[in-house]
């Protein structure tokens, strides 16, 4: 039986390295779907397993921290814990720490 949208988000998400991020729009378009960003953060904000899925890990487009079911100072912290820089709400060298899906 094929995954659910909201279980294929959580298994991409669990790939994201420590030190990097990805963005909503980049986990759709890694699911072939990439007008689904919303509803990639609407499974992301259903998380049942934060610790082994880094869903702070997880930015807006052009790096904005966005949103975070603990608060954004929550996934700040988290972030900064990992090395990633903040620099007035955004990911600092977002470019640089940007993780991209390969196709397997």
């Amino acid at each position: 039986m094929p995954l659910s949208f909201s279980a294929r988000v959580l298994e991409l998400t669990k790939r994201i390295p420590k030190g990097k991020v990805s963005t909503y729009g980049d986990i759709a378009k890694a699911l072939g779907n990439p007008k689904a960003a919303r509803a990639v953060g609407n499974a992301l904000n259903k998380n049942p397993h934060p610790v082994t899925v880094p869903c702070h890990r997880v930015v807006r487009s052009g790096g904005a921290v966005g949103g975070y079911v603990s608060g954004k100072k929550e996934k700040i912290a988290l972030l900064k814990s990992e090395g990633i820089k903040i620099k007035r709400g955004k990911v600092a060298d977002f470019d640089n720490i940007r993780w991209i899906f390969r196709k397997r």
